[in-house]
């Protein structure tokens, strides 16, 4: 069996974002082991020193990490596919909103995520689809200059 929309994005991928994700996917699968506690403490550390991504940046790391792992690219590589995206786009030097949580309306279902401004990263659902319940937002960047 084949996952149509890994085939359809590995042509669009260049290849060395496609290298740099299959880099991540390792350490992605390794994180999505951590209990929740773990892998928040873990995230805090990764996302230091990043500027906050932009949605094109967030979303060529998660195509990215479609087109290197069927397991990302299927409906239950949710967790290893959000964390590879984050880590793809920290190696960019950028952080995405990575967020776990559960659907609002029955029946109940955990889902882990990228987002950029409150807008969730090629999920098609609804921004409000989700209750968040673990957040790992980009640092504010701080501010240089004088007055």
């Amino acid at each position: 069996m084949t996952t149509p929309s890994a085939i359809a994005r590995v042509d669009g991928v260049p290849f060395g974002r496609r290298v740099a994700a299959r880099a991540v996917f390792v350490p992605a699968l390794l994180l999505s082991l951590l209990p929740p506690r773990r892998l928040r403490a873990v995230l805090h550390l990764l996302r230091r020193g990043a500027a906050p991504a932009d949605e094109a940046h967030a979303k060529r790391a998660r195509d990215a990490m479609c087109a290197v792992s069927l397991r990302c690219a299927g409906p239950k590589g949710c967790l290893p596919r959000s964390l590879g995206a984050a880590l793809l786009c920290r190696l960019g030097g950028t952080w995405p909103t990575w967020s776990t949580g559960v659907r609002v309306v029955p029946p109940f279902t955990a889902h882990a995520w990228i987002e950029v401004a409150g807008h969730l990263i090629d999920e098609d659902v609804p921004d409000d689809y989700f209750a968040r319940l673990i957040t790992v937002e980009p640092l504010p960047l701080p501010r240089t200059g004088r007055r």
